[in-house]
């Protein structure tokens, strides 16, 4: 529900980035026509009982499961399920080379709109969420943020503290070949434990198109990432 995808899809994203410049005021117009959509869509959902609680097993946002002792809600009816029950999720990797002022004006208050109906709420997918963190921390009832290989892991106990699950998804270009780099891929989840060591982190490796016809990569990667859990 991030809407810069189905602006890009209409659009093309090279017109998209011009079109924040040249034509301002029609972004906002198109942004708000597309966010009323997905609103309108929550409600027909909502209405008619077709929303299912996506607060267990269930991937939420751009990777991890939705368990949670926050949902549903305190006025949870199981004949009656609303979007207060549930994960929402909005993300704009689309935008990752626009400044973070440009979000924040384009896109941000739509992203908001949406974020209100739900919850509780997840944020990001392949941008790198922390230059515009001083802008989606603003998110409604927020607690999990992708943090993507281009994210400055760096950053995670300063912006994200205890406070936010941190969704680490580590490059999965790794896998890809043949023979998978065991110490590259050791060193990357070592980083990600070490950065978030006094957070509240998960590792999700996702985004697999192949696995250089060596499916073994898969399983080695969870045996690695367990190895440098275990030795914490």
């Amino acid at each position: 529900m991030g809407l810069t995808w189905e602006f890009i899809n209409l659009r093309g994203l090279e017109d998209f980035m011009c079109d924040l410049i040249e034509w301002p005021e029609y972004v906002h117009k198109l942004m708000n026509l597309l966010c009323e959509g997905v609103l309108d869509k929550l409600d027909l959902l909502q209405k008619n009982g077709f929303l299912a609680l996506n607060t267990g097993g269930t991937y939420v946002g751009s990777g991890g499961f939705g368990f949670s002792d926050e949902l549903p809600g305190s006025e949870y009816d199981p004949q009656k399920i609303t979007t207060m029950d549930m994960w929402g999720f909005v993300e704009s990797q689309e935008t990752s080379s626009v400044s973070p002022e440009m979000y924040n004006e384009f896109v941000f208050p739509y992203h908001k709109r949406i974020a209100e109906r739900f919850g509780l709420n997840c944020y990001g997918c392949c941008e790198g969420f922390d230059s515009r963190w001083k802008y989606v921390k603003n998110l409604p009832r927020l607690r999990k943020i992708s943090v993507s290989p281009w994210a400055k892991w760096e950053t995670l106990e300063e912006l994200l503290g205890s406070r936010y699950i941190a969704s680490i998804k580590p490059n999965p270009a790794h896998l890809a070949l043949a023979n998978m780099d065991e110490e590259i891929v050791r060193g990357e989840i070592k980083k990600a434990l070490e950065c978030s060591r006094n957070c509240v982190p998960e590792l999700i490796m996702k985004d697999n198109n192949t696995l250089g016809k060596n499916p073994r990569n898969a399983a080695r990667w969870v045996e690695i990432a367990r190895e440098e859990i275990d030795g914490l």
